[in-house]
């Protein structure tokens, strides 16, 4: 059996226009410690991360507890948005079709198949053990709608908010047989419904 572990980022800076960069809030920092407490007494063979700013920074301190490199892969990112292509129609609209995506962005079939590839040979390369995977919003929600295809657009909403946010999938070779939810702190936002926040 294998544990894997993903852990969406703490609450980020939305006044950050980079995405890459985005940093978290103070209180983004202070919340990822609760990622350090819930992994301290576990076991943690592997880490690994989307190399966006907010997620690496919300695993850092596990990593150092457990004396882990950060294995960075750029296809764990988040899905590439354009203008306009993160508010609640949108979200929808996507949701409602994985193949429709805002021009230059991403749809969630194409979000899905990059952190799909990734998965299975994290999983490949870790049978046995217990994986840590730093990621994001839509890139977690299009992994558990490959895994439950019942996993729409009102799921993911019930997730955007929970930053950080850890979900544990135990896999027997490449093949999910459980999945946990564990611990999340909820973030409440101002401004435009649900934007930018992935």
């Amino acid at each position: 059996m294998t544990k894997v572990y993903f852990v969406r980022h703490a609450q980020p800076r939305h006044d950050h226009a980079d995405d890459r960069t985005r940093p978290l809030t103070d209180e983004g920092i202070a919340d990822s410690r609760a990622v350090l407490g819930f992994f301290r007494d576990r076991q943690v063979d592997a880490i690994y991360c989307s190399p966006y700013k907010r997620s690496v920074d919300t695993i850092k301190s596990t990593a150092e507890h457990f004396g882990l490199e950060i294995i960075l892969d750029e296809r764990l990112r988040e899905r590439e948005k354009w203008e306009g292509g993160n508010n609640l129609g949108m979200f929808q609209k996507r949701w409602a079709d994985h193949d429709y995506h805002e021009e230059n962005g991403e749809s969630i079939a194409m979000v899905q198949r990059r952190n799909i590839e990734a998965l299975n040979e994290i999983l490949k390369e870790n049978g046995g053990k217990s994986v840590v995977v730093g990621t994001h919003g839509t890139a977690l929600s299009s992994i558990i709608n490959y895994f439950k295809p019942d996993f729409g657009c009102g799921d993911f909403l019930r997730i955007i908010d929970r930053m950080p946010y850890i979900l544990e999938m135990d896999f027997d070779g490449l093949r999910l047989s459980s999945m946990t939810e564990h611990l999340h702190v909820e973030k409440e936002f101002k401004g435009s419904a649900r934007a930018d926040k992935a």
